[in-house]
């Protein structure tokens, strides 16, 4: 049973996206800020940014399934302000067990509420595009969020990027807390309560989920040394901040093009392209020494999987009307993102920036075959002749 949310109910939900994806938006600054303020080598920043993950993921995965039987307001509301507690109270503190603990704890509660704003897009009238909204709003907060934060870092200590956090976070809670959408279930959807049996999840949107997973590891793996590559590649910093501002400009343009794409480009065709293209940026990225091919692929990587999940997600969204396996999209996300740097660190150490490429290769290879097993392992609910 598909919904309009209306204008305030869309805010609410870019808003949420916006909160809930805070760590992909400020992963760089992040790490920086562990190392440089709090004196953590590479190890210990990484690991507390993990913890953050590994929360997030057991999270997702516990609560996704219980989509329907909560209060996705509540939930959403709570969830960001306990996540924005923990991150005011992280500023207040130097311990690593300390920050730790309260990384793990900001994960699930942020995860938890991240989980209840997908599955609610999944249940809208056109996913798809809603999902290309929140993208949009996530890059819009990704360039303000990169504007302003290190200049403010920078005067007033490495402390203040966690009251940052604490700030957006606390601010989602409340716009969530009076607009959050409420999700009207049918009585078949409502076939839990009546303790009926709970309808399977189809087949191929597991497929779908392992598809984009795989996708965001390889952006991550690739994503993590880029600037370390840009280095040793004799690229000066001005030139690698040109690369980095036009990379989030271009994100922008991804979201708004898969937004208005939908019914333009074949849904199939981005899924069977998608991973091809992202195996040869990664390889430009890793072996390329020209500074225009490096600037080029660079610009255009990030913005391939937004572009790409953004046409996953609104198959899946069609393929399982219940919304629980959309829930579980921050798990799918932050799986592979925490796996990315650890798996390219490892590969760098052992073969060089070139492992990565050839990793790259492995995994797309994955991505198109579990792409194409959405469309052959179980009969899909979009007509043929339609081009989603």
């Amino acid at each position: 049973m598909s919904q309009r949310f209306g204008l305030k109910g869309n805010v609410a939900l870019m808003a949420s996206n916006c909160a809930g994806m805070l760590d992909l938006v400020a992963l760089p600054l992040w790490i920086g800020v562990l190392v440089a303020a709090y004196h953590y080598d590479s190890q210990q920043a990484g690991a507390l940014v993990t913890l953050f993950l590994i929360g997030a993921v057991c999270a997702s995965l516990s609560i996704a399934p219980r989509f329907k039987q909560l209060n996705h307001r509540l939930v959403t509301s709570i969830g960001y302000l306990a996540a924005g507690g923990c991150f005011f109270i992280a500023s207040q503190t130097d311990s690593f067990i300390y920050l730790a603990i309260l990384h793990v704890i900001a994960g699930a509660c942020a995860s938890s509420a991240l989980s209840m704003t997908h599955g609610t897009i999944a249940r809208g009238e056109n996913p798809h595009r809603l999902y290309a909204m929140t993208g949009f709003a996530s890059g819009v907060l990704g360039i303000a969020f990169m504007a302003v934060a290190p200049t403010i870092i920078d005067q007033y200590g490495g402390h203040t990027l966690f009251i940052i956090f604490g700030g957006i976070l606390t601010l989602a809670a409340l716009i969530c807390a009076f607009a959050f959408p409420r999700i009207k279930f049918d009585q078949q959807d409502l076939n839990i309560t009546q303790k009926a049996p709970r309808r399977k999840i189809p087949a191929n949107v597991w497929y779908g989920m392992i598809g984009i997973s795989v996708m965001v590891v390889t952006q991550a793996m690739t994503f993590s040394f880029m600037e370390r590559v840009a280095r040793e590649r004799g690229f000066n910093a001005q030139e690698i901040t040109v690369i980095l501002v036009g990379l989030s400009l271009f994100n922008l343009f991804a979201t708004v093009m898969a937004g208005i794409s939908e019914k333009r480009i074949s849904t199939r065709l981005v899924l069977f392209l998608g991973p091809i293209i992202q195996v040869i940026l990664a390889n430009i990225i890793m072996n390329s020494s020209s500074l225009p091919l490096f600037g080029a692929a660079s610009i255009v990587f990030v913005s391939l999987i937004m572009f790409t999940h953004i046409f996953v997600f609104g198959l899946l969204a069609k393929l399982d009307t219940s919304g629980r396996a959309l829930a579980a999209t921050p798990a799918v996300l932050m799986i592979g993102a925490a796996v990315g740097p650890v798996l390219g660190g490892t590969i760098v150490k052992i073969a060089g920036y070139h492992g990565i490429g050839i990793a790259a290769v492995v995994f797309g290879c994955i991505s198109v075959f579990c792409f194409m097993r959405i469309f052959q392992s179980a009969p899909l609910v979009i007509k043929p002749e339609q081009t989603v």
